[in-house]
Formats: structure tokens, C-alpha cells, sequence
């Protein structure tokens, strides 16, 4: 006979339930009530033309709702890029308009241009990663290990640059 008195149970459950409800509407409060998200602005102008960043330029006298665009995120770029390599041979790539920067290790060559182009504004041509091992060491008695890192080499178009030796 228990598995009759659960199905008591809900039912005295639900009527406990629709009671609350009626009493809380008897006091004036309503339940809550599923809030619309707000809506995008609509403008009233002449005819519209797409600019590069995703912004509509109004120029007609129809509806047309305004896109927003979205700022590029260089919170992440910081943590790609770790540090860009100054070094006697990265001096001379740059003559053939190639930088090189020290990256993280998890991070593909996707990653790695749009970082380039979150922080520097340069559209990078082609990315080459190059993974290091890290070198054994002795200090003294002690004998370890270097970290493993990794090496991007950013090639751009001929007419960009990235001031690199800015702050050296």
C-alpha cells in the first residue's frame, strides 16, 4: 500500500501549492514574469552602405537596425604573445620584414595572427612556429632542465612594420 500513499502525497503537494499561489496574488504580488531581452535600436535614415568594420552608415528612410561592432579582445593577445625575441639573428629577419616573438606553448598559428592583429593593427602574411626544447643545465652541483617554449616567426606584407625596439 506505500506506492498508493506517494501518489496521495503529490497530490496534496500541488494543492498546497496552488493555495500559496492564490494567496500571494490575494496580496498584490505578482509571480515573475519572463523579461525580454532589449531590442535593437531601429533608425529611421537614408540608404544604408556596410563600412569595413561591420557598421552599417545610414542614408535612406528605412528601418534598419544598427550593428554594432565588436572591439578586438587584446586581454588574450597578452597571453599569447609573451615577449618579442630581440636577438642578432631576429635583427636581421627584420630586413626581410619578418618578426620574431616568444609565444605560449599551448597556442596554434590561428592564435598567433590574431594576436598579431589585436595588438599591432598588421595583418600578418604567414606564421611559422617553432618548438624548443629546453636545454640541460648545471648549477654547480645541481643538474636540471631549461623550460620547453615556443617561437613564432610573423611574416608581414612589405609596406607594414611593428615597432619592436621602441622601449630598448
Amino acid at each position: 500500500m506505500s506506492i498508493l500513499n506517494i501518489f496521495k502525497k503529490k497530490k496534496e503537494d500541488k494543492k498546497d501549492l496552488k493555495e500559496k499561489k492564490d494567496l500571494k496574488e490575494k496580496k498584490g504580488l505578482k509571480l515573475k514574469e519572463k523579461i525580454e531581452p532589449p531590442k535593437a535600436p531601429v533608425v529611421k535614415q537614408e540608404e544604408t552602405t556596410l563600412r569595413p568594420k561591420g557598421e552599417l552608415e545610414l542614408k535612406s528612410g528605412k528601418d534598419v537596425k544598427v550593428k554594432r561592432s565588436k572591439k578586438e579582445d587584446t586581454k588574450n593577445a597578452y597571453k599569447v604573445l609573451l615577449k618579442p625575441l630581440i636577438t642578432e639573428k631576429a635583427t636581421d629577419l627584420v630586413s626581410q620584414n619578418k618578426y620574431s616573438f616568444a609565444i605560449a606553448p599551448g597556442t596554434n598559428k590561428i592564435e598567433v595572427k590574431k594576436a598579431i592583429k589585436a595588438l599591432y593593427n598588421v595583418e600578418p602574411v604567414n606564421v611559422n612556429i617553432i618548438r624548443i626544447r629546453g636545454k640541460r643545465v648545471t648549477y654547480g652541483r645541481v643538474s636540471g632542465k631549461r623550460k620547453n617554449w615556443k617561437k613564432a616567426i610573423i611574416t608581414l606584407k612589405p609596406g607594414d612594420k611593428i615597432e619592436v625596439y621602441e622601449g630598448v
